[in-house]
């Protein structure tokens, strides 16, 4: 059941982070990023696989308070098995 409760999580979180990419990277490019008035100076690549993962994880942390807020009391407060 863990595994499940899991994959309800990741799998939406992947897709939203695969569209967040495309909308975000379709309206800023890598290339004139700047970290404290410098440079990324990381590959167009390397930015867009950050960027993928912070969406990512960003979606997860998400959809993860959303499940554990969803959870009944009782389950919550029941000792672990």
């Amino acid at each position: 059941m863990q595994a499940q409760r899991w994959m309800w999580i990741l799998w939406p979180a992947f897709l939203l982070a695969c569209a967040l990419e495309v909308l975000v990277f379709a309206l800023v490019d890598p290339g004139d990023l700047n970290w404290r008035g410098e440079a990324l100076g990381a590959s167009r690549q390397a930015v867009y696989t950050a960027g993928f993962f912070a969406f990512w994880l960003l979606a997860t942390a998400a959809g993860a308070l959303t499940l554990l807020l969803a959870r009944p009391a009782a389950e919550l407060n029941s000792p672990a098995d």
